[in-house]
């Protein structure tokens, strides 16, 4: 079993490709792989509860992806009611996991 650790900056609402990131992320946990979203930028917009992206949120959550929100992207952009089961971490929890020995990261 290999550990993923997979970055989403973009805005779901306007890059096309989110929704391929989004099966790459489910598929990497499918395998069995230890799988970390963690969600930065734009790509926190998805993690707020009702938005139309967090059904795929939720979905990746109960398909065993853990999914982190990076807290001051979340504060600069008023999201205060969060997806059940996202975490707020910062960005100095990603980059300890970006540390961590055997680690894939893989940034969109």
């Amino acid at each position: 079993m290999a550990k993923y650790l997979l970055i989403e900056s973009r805005d779901p609402f306007d890059s096309s490709d989110s929704g391929y990131f989004s099966e790459l992320v489910q598929g990497i946990s499918n395998r069995g792989n230890e799988t970390t979203l963690f969600l930065v930028q734009n790509g926190v917009l998805p993690a707020r509860k009702g938005s139309k992206h967090s059904e795929t949120i939720s979905k990746l959550i109960k398909g065993k992806v853990k999914v982190l929100a990076d807290g001051f992207s979340l504060r600069e952009r008023a999201i205060h009611n969060l997806a059940d089961g996202v975490e707020v971490a910062t960005i100095d929890r990603l980059v300890e996991m970006l540390l961590e020995p055997e680690t894939k990261a893989i940034w969109h």
